[in-house]
């Protein structure tokens, strides 16, 4: 509110000017990046308030934008609805998450033939305040899933230039990773490799199904079955373990195109891997899995991996095109992927719950401690 006062000037009259805009918060795809770590240590962010107007009909100047940048592949999803504002998966792309507040009015707005001097003025909205559960689901064409210690990092670093963490316990991947595999010039695709499963991981066991939401943006899926596991298990009961847990997570995902990769046929000679895979192959059919293509590789002599790589690319190079030319099956591939997003959506839906209600539960174990102690009485000599 001001009123304009200068010298032989009589009733200047109002000159109170609006303020300006509160900034907003926008998040910007940054093909640069490839975690959500920084979130982590930084978790809040806020846009520049806008300034207030001021004599003379001067506007306030607007709240400067705050650019968070996220990953490739980010979804972003406000924790309190469970509503998905927005799925980043466009290099380039931008999204609003937080509007800023709407700058307030100085008093020459309220100025009139009646009233010369308004005292009236109008406060700025205040700008939205979100809490959002941001989830990665890394941009690949082929996943790698299976128990720990299946050998997926090591097919990994065999047929492309990543160099994950290999070693001879389980649960040496603690991040997803992915790789560039090259087949030929101009022909490639992307492979990740996520941390293994383990029965009961629906339930939260091992490392649970946290990382599974890695493999939604995926076209097919490889399983890889050890033919030797470390504590004598039956490939077999491994291979019924763990598309369990992923039917479990997610009927839309299983839907998708599965093989089966037999690893670490180093382990035995070469006749013996022959019949072992040929048995393995008929009680596959006996178990209900004769839809699964079979493949044996070994990562460590390179068989069987130009032949496994070179049909990925053929499949993949056929969907695409597919994709392109008949938008019929565009539009199925759209419906998976809603309703493999409605899934994860789903079991995000189930982890936060649980949060909440383990927060609810320590918070009524912690006030009936607390009425247990009885009343403080402290004595004073005064």
């Amino acid at each position: 509110m001001s009123f304009r006062r200068e010298k032989y000037i009589e009733k200047g009259g109002p000159d109170g000017g609006d303020g300006g805009n509160g900034g907003s918060v926008h998040f910007v795809v940054d093909e640069a990046l490839n975690t959500l770590v920084d979130f982590r240590f930084q978790p809040l962010y806020r846009a520049k308030n806008g300034r207030g107007g001021s004599g003379r009909n001067k506007t306030g100047a607007k709240g400067e934008d705050m650019m968070v940048r996220v990953p490739l592949g980010t979804t972003v999803i406000e924790e309190d609805t469970l509503e998905t504002m927005g799925d980043l998966s466009e290099a380039g792309k931008t999204l609003l998450v937080a509007q800023g507040g709407w700058h307030g009015l100085g008093n020459t707005r309220f100025k009139s033939s009646t009233n010369r001097a308004p005292r009236k003025t109008t406060p700025g909205t205040p700008g939205e305040h979100r809490q959002l559960l941001l989830q990665l689901k890394l941009m690949a064409d082929v996943g790698l899933l299976g128990m720990p210690n299946a050998g997926k990092s090591t097919l990994l670093s065999a047929v492309s230039a990543s160099r994950p963490k290999i070693a001879d316990y389980p649960f040496t991947t603690l991040e997803p990773k992915l790789g560039v595999v090259r087949v030929g010039e101009d022909r490639s695709f992307v492979m990740a490799d996520i941390p293994g499963l383990i029965e009961g991981a629906s339930q939260g066991a091992g490392l649970g199904i946290q990382f599974l939401r890695h493999l939604t943006r995926n076209r097919i899926l490889l399983h890889l079955l050890d033919v030797q596991p470390l504590d004598m298990s039956d490939p077999l009961e491994n291979l019924i373990k763990v598309q369990t847990e992923l039917q479990k997570y997610s009927a839309a995902l299983y839907s998708r195109p599965r093989w089966v990769v037999l690893t670490k046929l180093d382990l035995m000679s070469r006749d013996e891997g022959e019949v072992w895979v040929q048995n393995f192959r008929e009680r596959l059919s006996v178990a209900g899995f004769e839809d699964l293509l079979l493949y044996a590789i070994s990562s460590v002599d390179q068989s069987g991996l130009q032949r496994l790589t070179g049909d990925l690319m053929t499949v993949l190079e056929n969907t695409r095109r597919e994709l392109a030319e008949d938008p019929e099956s565009e539009k199925q591939e759209l419906e998976i992927q809603k309703a493999i997003s409605a899934d994860v959506l789903e079991q995000s839906r189930k982890q936060i719950a649980d949060k909440h209600e383990r927060r609810r539960q320590q918070n009524e174990d912690r006030q009936r401690a607390d009425d247990e102690d009885g009343p403080e009485i402290i004595y004073s000599s005064e």
